[in-house]
């Protein structure tokens, strides 16, 4: 009986060794983030310094001239929902690996098909699908822990920045939305009983983000048909009339803007519409 009893409480003791949790060397991180029409999710571990040299000759971390599997652990896993060009190579959607090269005076960029490496120690260059060379920064701050984010995020373009002790490596990023965007302001604004909000929309897009005067005058037109007391709508037209050259419509569709914008007491509006008079002049 003492004998079972001693190995049941062995058994227990074994079992509870085994339950024990410690805290992630490098601890994982999960990122997304919205660009252009889709998302890119990027899933990384984060090594830390802890006194050590994180680049150079002879750094245990990630040494000049070796393949990197920028981070710990699993190689970085970089995931676009939609087509992106990375420096000048257009990428499908689909998952990679990011593996990188540090150099004193430059860095390699590699994105390689084997997303679902351990580390680099199974890198084979023959599945990279991008190499790029990038210029490293130094940074007047040190940070400790191995961190990757999505800035610089415009409608069209953003860098993949990697940040780790007093380096700054930063990875440009584009994507086209324009022609999805103009296949769905064609079919928006096409047929009948069309909401005029798409018209609104569309004079928008063409305005700002396609610069495509014309057909911005052609929808603001047809939104202001819909709505003629919409004073935004008077002062992007304004606004389309002066890129076309075109000063006399231009200040007169300000000064409607500015006329309604008054009566229904929206000084924003009129600061805007005296704003777009002052630069006609």
């Amino acid at each position: 009986m003492k004998r079972i009893l001693f190995s049941v409480l062995t058994l227990i003791g074994l079992t509870a060794q085994a339950q024990i949790k410690m805290p992630a060397a490098s601890p994982a991180q999960t990122l997304s983030q919205d660009f252009g029409m889709g998302k890119i999710e990027i899933v990384y571990s984060r090594p830390a310094l802890k006194g050590r040299s994180a680049f150079g000759n002879g750094s245990v971390l990630a040494p000049t001239g070796v393949v990197w599997r920028t981070g710990a652990n699993g190689a970085t896993k970089v995931t676009f929902s939609h087509p992106v060009t990375v420096g000048s190579k257009l990428l499908a959607a689909g998952s990679y690996a990011l593996f990188t090269i540090p150099g004193e005076q430059e860095w390699t960029i590699i994105f390689n098909t084997n997303s679902n490496s351990w580390g680099s120690f199974s890198y084979k260059e023959t599945e990279d699908v991008v190499r790029l060379q990038v210029k490293p920064e130094a940074t007047s701050n040190s940070t400790e822990n191995f961190t990757i984010n999505v800035d610089n995020i415009t409608p069209e373009t953003a860098t993949i920045s990697l940040k780790w002790a007093n380096t700054l490596v930063n990875i440009p990023l584009s994507t086209d939305i324009k022609t999805t965007i103009r296949a769905q302001v064609k079919e928006a604004t096409t047929g009948a009983n069309v909401n005029p909000n798409a018209f609104q929309a569309a004079a928008n897009f063409y305005y700002d983000m396609d610069k495509d005067y014309d057909n911005a005058l052609v929808f603001a037109d047809k939104a202001i048909a819909a709505n003629p007391k919409a004073y935004w709508l008077l002062l992007l037209k304004g606004k389309v009339q002066k890129e076309l050259g075109d000063k006399k419509g231009a200040m007169a569709s300000a000064e409607a803007c500015k006329k309604i914008a008054t009566e229904e007491k929206n000084d924003d509006y009129v600061r805007n519409a005296n704003e777009l008079i002052a630069s006609i002049k």
